[in-house]
């Protein structure tokens, strides 16, 4: 039987791709905003595609604050678009 790839949707383009091509953004419990590396971290969790564009329009469309369920300061925003390079 052949194993089930977890799927998730970008919330930039609103494209499903498989988990493993997404990157993950959480909220975590102390309400810190941050890229989740490893996928496992624990909080609320965001998917987008690994480029900048994407970032860019789930950041304008409020995608990002719309999953993660609160607005995200400027300077998180900025810190993230730099390490998706």
């Amino acid at each position: 039987m052949q194993k089930k790839i977890p799927t998730r949707k970008c919330v930039g383009c609103g494209e499903m791709k498989e988990k493993k091509e997404l990157i993950r953004i959480i909220k975590t419990p102390e309400n810190e905003i941050l890229m989740d590396t490893t996928g496992k971290a624990n909080g609320r969790g965001a998917y987008i595609c690994n480029n900048a564009e994407c970032f860019r329009k789930a950041v304008k469309n409020k995608g990002l604050e719309r999953s993660l369920k609160s607005s995200i300061p400027a300077d998180v925003l900025e810190r993230i678009e730099k390490e998706l390079g």
